[in-house]
């Protein structure tokens, strides 16, 4: 059912009650009614009863049918679809304690299980000191000569060899000798002097480059650059000239002498123009023995 069925079912109800009430109060307030007439002396009231009542306030047939749309219960059906209970937050899915289960004090936190290994603050003490029923033992001698002993360590050991240095100053300002520079250290090494491999490998592939550069920059300068013409072509050309100059000629000898008219005018000029174009090229050919013919 759409809003403006409802709205307008609902206002239809409405009238109807509005209407039934309003008969009903004046069926009821009218018989009882007193009337304050002119024909009565000292203004005394009488009741009468309406024995007729108005034509206006005569009871309207109500609508006992009124109209219900065939799609309500699809429409109710699809409102409901959407609509569940507990489907925002959901229904309480733990379990509910007894009343003799009741929360003690220290009874959430997990108790942990006692550890059978034993600690003692005494396992990291020093050893206790000696009683005075303790006796060391006596009476312990050795027949080894430390004085031969040390002696012959010191014959065969190697001896230290004193650390190099430098002295810069009078004063006797020292300094190592190894980072100072002046003792050879790299010279001596086999690779000494030599270019990585990874460097040449970098300079091949740098050389490969510009070669190909190169043959792209020669590619297209060759290809932009002038073409000489060669004396065959020259030749060629000059007497291709000449002949089209022979043939214009012709044709303007054979112009009328008298020009009466605007075609044959123009023709004479255009003929004109031609001979005249044909002889500066003539002319520059003939003036230049080389000849270049620039790319397009």
């Amino acid at each position: 059912m759409s809003f403006f069925h409802l709205r307008r079912a609902g206002k239809n109800r409405y009238i109807n009650i509005i209407l039934e009430r309003g008969m009903r109060l004046h069926t009821e307030s009218l018989p009882h009614q007193r009337l304050r007439g002119p024909g009565l002396s000292g203004g005394r009231r009488s009741c009468r009863k309406a024995e007729n009542p108005p034509a206006f306030f005569a009871p309207l047939p109500l609508c006992v049918t009124r109209y219900v749309s065939v799609f309500k219960a699809a429409v109710k059906n699809e409102l409901q679809k959407g609509k569940a209970a507990w489907k925002t937050m959901g229904p309480a899915k733990v379990d509910v304690p007894s009343p003799k289960d009741f929360l003690q004090k220290r009874s959430k936190p997990p108790k942990l299980p006692l550890s059978d290994k034993k600690t003692s603050k005494n396992d990291i003490r020093k050893p206790p000191v000696p009683l005075r029923s303790d006796h060391p033992i006596m009476g312990i001698q050795s027949g080894k000569n430390f004085i031969n002993t040390n002696a012959a360590d010191v014959i065969m050991g190697v001896a230290k060899k004193p650390k190099p240095i430098y002295v810069d100053r009078r004063t006797g300002d020292k300094h190592g000798l190894e980072l100072s520079g002046l003792v050879p250290k790299y010279i001596n090494k086999k690779d000494y002097g030599i270019i990585p491999e990874y460097i040449c490998k970098r300079n091949e592939e740098v050389k490969k480059v510009q070669e190909e550069y190169d043959n792209y920059v020669q590619t297209k300068l060759k290809k932009a650059a002038m073409k000489r013409l060669s004396d065959e072509e020259r030749d060629a050309v000059l007497q291709g000239l000449k002949k089209n100059w022979e043939e214009v000629h012709k044709e303007f000898q054979s112009l009328s002498v008298f020009i009466d008219s605007l075609p044959k005018k123009i023709r004479k000029q255009r003929l004109e123009a031609e001979m005249k174009q044909l002889e500066h090229d003539i002319s520059v050919i003939e003036k230049h023995e080389v000849i270049y013919i620039a790319n397009k």
